[in-house]
């Protein structure tokens, strides 16, 4: 049989299609802690593919900066600066009305907002390096505050309004830490001064992943799906020792690129993860892999 196989496209090739479910145009995404690096990041990117983007945060210093950017480039009609203290049960209930009153609906949470330990060098000198023995007990409990109770109580109010929708999506943002211990060594610059990773962020992040399942299985049936993504090492201006540390101690060799994070966030936010519920999506150079 002589098969006559032609094609109408330069060089044999097909087009190119991206699929239509990993669009997040139109739908309507608040995220917290929306200034921060992982924030302010998603955010634009999310605002970009034509989503509607609510950027909920507490630190009304930084909200000037951020909306100048934002409203510079994108329609009002597409996004909504709010104030959220996650801790405050009245902020949280008055952030989802915002987001109702304006866009008639919740479509996705994005639970960023968390208090962490950072060692870039804007935050380093901010950061308590007192060992486990010695951590104060009070840094934990602000931890706990906010990373867990926190992330429960702007649930619950997501849900309620998720729940009336008969649909929603929540994406908890994890960490490694969530999974494995610290890896102390990332954070000895052998420079005479003792630097620890404490313990207020991995017991306040550990509870996530059982979090994210829980909420995942309780709403299944309703139409809420929850999934938990969980980055690691992102690049913000760090010194020498701690990525020459980094690259040694990670599989890829290397820090998270903040713009890698985009596709996993975009992937979670849209319809191309609509059978995924109650996963964990690890986007950490296969650090917990080792």
């Amino acid at each position: 049989m002589n098969l006559n196989l032609s094609f109408p496209f330069a060089n044999n090739m097909l087009p190119h299609l991206t699929d239509t479910s990993l669009s997040i145009a139109g739908k309507v995404i608040l995220i917290t802690g929306a200034y921060g690096l992982i924030g302010q990041t998603i955010a634009l990117s999310f605002l970009h593919q034509g989503a509607c983007v609510i950027l909920a945060d507490i630190n009304t210093g930084k909200q000037r900066e951020v909306e100048n950017i934002v409203s510079d480039i994108f329609p009002d009609r597409q996004f909504l600066f709010n104030t959220l203290d996650i801790t405050c049960e009245e902020s949280c209930q008055n952030t989802i009305h915002a987001v109702v009153q304006k866009f008639g609906r919740l479509d996705v949470l994005i639970n960023n907002a968390a208090v962490d330990a950072k060692f870039d060098a804007e935050h380093t000198s901010n950061t308590h390096n007192a060992r486990f023995e010695n951590y104060p007990i009070a840094l934990l409990r602000n931890s706990i505050e906010v990373n867990l109770t926190g992330t429960i109580l702007i649930t619950q109010y997501a849900c309620r309004q998720m729940l009336k929708q008969n649909s929603g999506n929540i994406i908890n943002v994890a960490s490694t830490y969530s999974l494995v211990a610290p890896n102390q060594n990332l954070y000895d610059f052998e420079d005479g001064q003792q630097r620890f990773k404490p313990v207020d962020y991995v017991a306040s992040k550990s509870f996530i992943p059982n979090f994210t399942r829980y909420i995942a299985t309780l709403y299944a049936r309703e139409g809420i799906r929850c999934n938990a993504i969980l980055p690691h090492g992102i690049f913000n201006n760090h010194e020498i020792p701690f990525l020459e540390n980094f690259a040694r101690l990670s599989p890829l060799g290397r820090m998270c690129d903040r713009n890698e994070l985009t596709g996993p966030f975009t992937f979670l936010a849209s319809d191309a993860s609509s059978y995924m519920t109650g996963s964990l999506l690890s986007v950490d150079g296969g650090w917990t892999a080792w």
